[in-house]
């Protein structure tokens, strides 16, 4: 199996709980044996959808035809991940207590906010790295402060102060399972323009213990943007597995075009990203879009990368240029008025 062809079986094989068609194509091929499980392996674990996979091949009772020594590896490392994710929610959940008694509400994004709401089926389905949270600006410093004087920490940075990117330097408490992440933005520059705290703030859900997550539509706009702007996918014209996963269980959840055009910018960024997804899970039946002309040029632009890795490199390494002499530059301009700022810069030219 090539690397296009393994990427789009187990795209199928993540989407078997809910379409019919995929799970004969999967169920055929593992029943066939001509499934190249060593390649599987590999680029689940590359996508971060490696417990997904195995979770949606258990609930399909298709377990049986795969490698004994393959299932036993399956199970361990969603026992791994499920013990790891009920520790970050318990994190989670003390520190929405910790910052809910300072009378800071903060609200819980991405990863973090699928696993308090019961978003997943299995709880080891989700891979999961740091707990990401917004709250308003004039709660921003109150709630590192109140993280900080709990045990939480990072090594003192001369920017740490300078709001560049979109959170707080990442807090480690050593005694804690995940990382945290303090966000100022939900989007990087010029994206939260559109999609930010006050345009989430009002439509959040609450949850059990006043715990605030974006609602569905948000969390589809999120999902979407971070790949699409945050991530650079959209230039990239790279898939990912676990944001499209997202988006397709979100999907049977709201609609995803009703959701991407409450915003009023960047509609075809946001509209690529759902077409992608939708020919990726083989014609999904929930993902709703916009086909156009701008839809079709971007996934022929994808599979062609995806046919020759080398241009897919030499794309990546081009537009890696571009956004890098972008962020520089913004660094220099704000060294004109920030002296911390200055000092960076001038540290890092003279490498002290």
């Amino acid at each position: 199996m090539s690397y296009k062809e393994t990427l789009f079986f187990i795209a199928k094989c993540l989407t078997i709980s809910h379409e019919t068609a995929n799970y004969v194509i999967v169920k055929n091929a593992v029943e066939k044996e001509t499934v190249d499980w060593d390649s599987v392996v590999k680029v689940s674990t590359e996508h971060y959808v490696f417990p997904a996979l195995y979770c949606n091949l258990k609930r399909k009772e298709l377990l049986s035809h795969l490698p004994k020594d393959l299932v036993e590896y399956m199970q361990h490392i969603a026992t791994l991940n499920k013990d790891r994710n009920l520790q970050i929610k318990e994190q989670a959940l003390e520190i929405n207590k910790l910052l809910k008694t300072r009378g800071i509400l903060p609200v819980f994004l991405k990863g973090t906010g699928f696993l308090l709401q019961g978003f997943y089926e299995n709880i080891a389905e989700r891979m999961i790295g740091d707990i990401d949270f917004i709250v308003s600006e004039k709660d921003y410093e109150n709630a590192i402060t109140v993280l900080k004087k709990n045990g939480y920490g990072n090594k003192a940075h001369k920017l740490d102060n300078v709001k560049l990117g979109k959170h707080y330097p990442r807090l480690i408490h050593k005694e804690k399972i995940a990382a945290v992440e303090v966000h100022f933005r939900i989007l990087k520059e010029p994206y939260d323009e559109v999609f930010n705290y006050e345009f989430v703030k009002n439509h959040t859900v609450e949850l059990p213990e006043n715990i605030r997550i974006l609602n569905y539509d948000h969390q589809v706009l999120h999902t979407v943007f971070n790949k699409q702007a945050n991530d650079l996918g959209y230039w990239y014209k790279t898939i990912s597995l676990r944001n499209c996963y997202d988006l397709f269980l979100l999907s049977k959840k709201t609609n995803t075009l009703s959701a991407i055009k409450s915003v009023s910018k960047h509609f075809d960024i946001l509209n690529a990203f759902l077409a992608s997804c939708h020919f990726v899970f083989n014609h999904s039946t929930s993902i709703t879009f916009d086909k156009n002309r701008k839809t079709n040029t971007y996934i022929h632009r994808q599979l062609e990368l995806l046919d020759t890795p080398k241009k897919m490199k030499k794309n990546r390494q081009l537009w890696d240029i571009y956004f890098n002499s972008k962020t520089r530059f913004k660094k220099l301009k704000l060294a004109f008025t920030n002296k911390d700022v200055r000092t960076h810069l001038f540290n890092l030219m003279f490498k002290r």
